[in-house]
């Protein structure tokens, strides 16, 4: 397919044009190793040949070649992402919360009384479309049912436990084989070249940092999400952090940057979302001075995955649709610029 024959497409390949030219030319041996990464098939190889796989290893050529005009020294090379929708999927609903509906059943068997509530019933016999109906109210009541009054220790155990047996409803794949291939090689791949990569989610903080690591090779302590209450106190001579119901901080729209402050405290100089709740993440981080990048994957891959953007009420793309090519931000079409979606086993 010509990338010109769309107007997505081209924007995306103008863009690129535009980044190369606002660092000034390239020097002979930039331009060299950038066609050669290009070239090269083991540099992400589940991105398709495309303005999109191009741009960003322009970029990154950019920003680590040494003496050149858009040089970033390592510890300024920062690379933010969101986890749900961005670095795996996030259908039929944020998999966070199917864990909550699996633990409520379970804690409702053993304990019937405490399902008190219209959406604690639901949530226990796993009718998603009641939970839906209960609206906030019933999600908030689902959460502190299930992530509330234990130790962060066992209830990161309780996410091993899940995560190591439970099973996607559409796809039965396992739910850190519902990862996006194409977006684990970016992140060795930035990695490779000095970046410092970080989560920074809408998903709980303990929850997101069970997996981190293993999964996408981010270690705990760059892991930035949301905040339940937590409280330290000792039992029978034992120190504990317990996990109280009730949410301290959403790590969402505008609550992202600050988070990325607070626990970074340097602004990063790429950014990676998939949804309006990453706005102010990507406007943030591509408004600093040199060379920026702020990129949002859009789903539109319903054969291999899901389609969805303006209506989506999970990982809804509305306004950074419409702004994205005016603020410079690189737009990945799932369909077009990735050749595999998930890894081989699952």
């Amino acid at each position: 397919m010509d990338p010109l024959r769309t107007p997505r497409r081209a924007a995306a390949l103008l863009g690129a044009l535009l980044l190369t030219a606002a660092c000034t030319a390239p020097t002979e041996q930039a331009a060299s190793s950038t066609a050669a990464a290009a070239a090269n098939p083991e540099v992400l190889p589940s991105w398709a040949d495309s303005p999109a796989r191009a741009r960003i290893l322009e970029f990154v050529e950019a920003v680590t070649e040494v003496g050149g005009p858009s040089f970033v020294p390592p510890e300024d090379r920062i690379a933010v992402f969101d986890n749900d929708g961005t670095l795996w999927s996030e259908r039929p609903v944020y998999f966070q919360l199917l864990y909550a509906v699996d633990r409520v059943r379970e804690r409702g068997e053993a304990d019937p009384t405490i399902l008190g509530s219209d959406a604690l019933r639901a949530a226990a016999s796993g009718d998603m479309e009641a939970v839906a109906a209960t609206g906030h109210q019933g999600l908030a009541e689902i959460v502190a049912a299930s992530h509330g009054d234990v130790t962060v220790d066992a209830f990161q155990a309780s996410v091993r436990s899940w995560l190591d047996s439970a099973r996607h409803p559409t796809t039965g794949r396992s739910y850190t084989g519902m990862v996006f291939q194409p977006m684990l090689e970016l992140l060795d791949h930035l990695r490779s070249n000095g970046f410092r990569t970080f989560i920074t989610s809408g998903g709980g903080i303990h929850f997101m940092r069970v997996f981190a690591e293993n999964v996408y090779g981010i270690p705990p302590e760059q892991v930035i999400g949301s905040v339940g209450r937590t409280r330290y106190e000792v039992v029978d001579g034992t120190p504990v952090l317990q996990k109280d119901p009730g949410i301290a901080f959403i790590d969402d729209g505008p609550g992202k940057p600050v988070a990325i402050d607070a626990h970074i405290g340097a602004r990063p100089i790429l950014a990676v979302g998939n949804s309006d709740g990453d706005f102010q993440m990507l406007e943030w981080t591509t408004a600093g001075p040199g060379p920026r990048l702020g990129v949002l994957i859009h789903h539109t891959d319903a054969a291999r995955e899901w389609a969805y953007d303006r209506d989506s009420p999970v990982g809804r793309l509305d306004r950074g649709l419409d702004e994205a090519e005016a603020r410079g931000w690189l737009l990945v079409d799932m369909a077009e610029d990735w050749t595999r979606v998930f890894p081989e086993t699952n």
